[in-house]
């Protein structure tokens, strides 16, 4: 397997999305699975373009804008059936973000995450390296050995720029909270706008040099 995304890797680096997708979707069928934060209708268009029965999952944290919640509906009119995933029963809305926001994110993100990807073999996700220094190196197609999976990522290589381009060619609608200043959108106690010039994912966990939530740890 190793070898095999390794060959993967290099022949799909300047790849356009839409094959990467296709190429995820024909290797490894029912085993494959999508997940959105609904930060942007990107992701989902490529997983309907390829088939309307792709495994597309929201993670609903219970802290998710009302914006966010509604643009969710707004992108299951493309094709697809979200499948939106919920914390533990035991798990309940608190402030556990105001004094353990790892714990928070643990419990909200990563552990549903995981029993979404039970049982599959491949993950398809919407990481780009334009997104920060955490992710500048982020590949097209990757082991996940945390995860006993291979993880996909086919908008790498694509630039602000290029992500506008596409919602603009496809007429994609946009998150709401992108023209109030949010250049990336997680849950609502730890998101905020960005300053100009600052870092797309400046916005996320300010102040506690958090960078990333562990999904993709």
């Amino acid at each position: 397997m190793l070898d095999e995304l390794h060959d993967v890797n290099r022949r799909l680096e300047g790849a356009h999305p839409a094959e990467v997708m296709r190429w995820a979707h024909e290797r490894f069928g029912a085993g494959l699975v999508v997940t959105t934060s609904c930060e942007d209708a990107v992701l989902v268009h490529l997983a309907a373009s390829v088939s309307s029965d792709v495994d597309v999952v929201l993670i609903d944290t219970q802290y998710l804008f009302a914006e966010t919640q509604w643009y969710a509906g707004q992108l299951a009119r493309l094709g697809v059936t979200l499948r939106v995933v919920t914390p533990a029963a035991d798990v309940v809305p608190d402030d556990r973000w105001q004094t353990d926001v790892d714990g928070c994110c643990h419990v909200r993100k990563v552990e549903p995450l995981n029993r979404a990807l039970a049982g599959k073999s491949a993950w398809v996700t919407g990481i780009r390296r334009a997104d920060g220094p955490s992710r500048a190196n982020a590949p097209i197609v990757s082991w996940d050995a945390g995860r006993n999976l291979v993880k996909v990522n086919p908008l790498a290589t694509l630039s602000d720029e290029d992500l506008a381009l596409y919602e603009r060619l496809y007429e994609l609608p946009r998150h709401p909270l992108m023209d109030r200043g949010y250049a990336s959108i997680g849950c609502w106690p730890c998101t905020r706008p960005v300053a100009p010039g600052e870092d797309r994912r400046g916005g996320r966990w300010s102040g506690t040099g958090k960078v990333e939530c562990g999904l993709h740890a």
